[in-house]
């Protein structure tokens, strides 16, 4: 007659402890955080409000993207999403020619240098690609405009092993569509 008890007991700490757990990670849906740092959270430039709720991607399906000379490419320190200030600032200049032409929707690729595993780099291209969509958001464009896609990888600029050429391919770039 015990052991019912225990059981009981035991069953009961293990779903509130589960649920817990459950209840913890579910506020964590979004990568902007109130707490977190941001890329434009530095003492010299005041960061614009975040979006009030988290927007749906632009659709990569919808048509083919292309290169547009005014925007400009960023680059990432090695195995890193962060934006360093000079990216700011082309992103910045990025997000006028956005916002001045509605009718575009943009493709953000991350990508990487040739080092780590396929897996790890198509995880960190995407999370530079989301990186600069979320800094875009802040700036005020849609983000319904705005499409993220990683290459890892596997669309190198640069083929030499030299670290001159590896940071060459740690960048974000930019294609539109009408």
């Amino acid at each position: 007659m015990m052991k019912n008890p225990m059981r009981f007991l035991a069953f009961a700490a293990a779903a509130a402890l589960l649920s817990a757990c459950a209840g913890a990670g579910a506020s964590r849906k979004s990568g902007l955080t109130g707490g977190a740092k941001t890329p434009s959270s530095s003492a010299a430039e005041a960061a614009p409000a975040a979006p009030p709720a988290e927007v749906t991607e632009a659709s990569l399906r919808t048509g083919p993207f292309s290169a547009r000379e005014d925007l400009k490419t960023v680059h990432f320190p090695y195995d890193s999403a962060t934006l360093a200030p000079e990216a700011l600032s082309v992103l910045k200049a990025n997000a006028e020619v956005l916002k001045a032409d509605a009718s575009i929707d943009v493709e953000v690729t991350g990508n990487c240098d040739e080092r780590g595993t396929v897996a790890y780099n198509l995880a960190l291209g995407q999370k530079r690609a989301k990186e600069v969509r979320d800094y875009y958001i802040l700036l005020g464009v849609d983000g319904g405009r705005i499409a993220t896609i990683s290459y890892g990888k596997e669309k190198p600029l640069c083929t030499e092993s030299t670290e001159a050429c590896w940071a060459r391919n740690r960048r974000a770039e930019f294609k539109v569509e009408r």
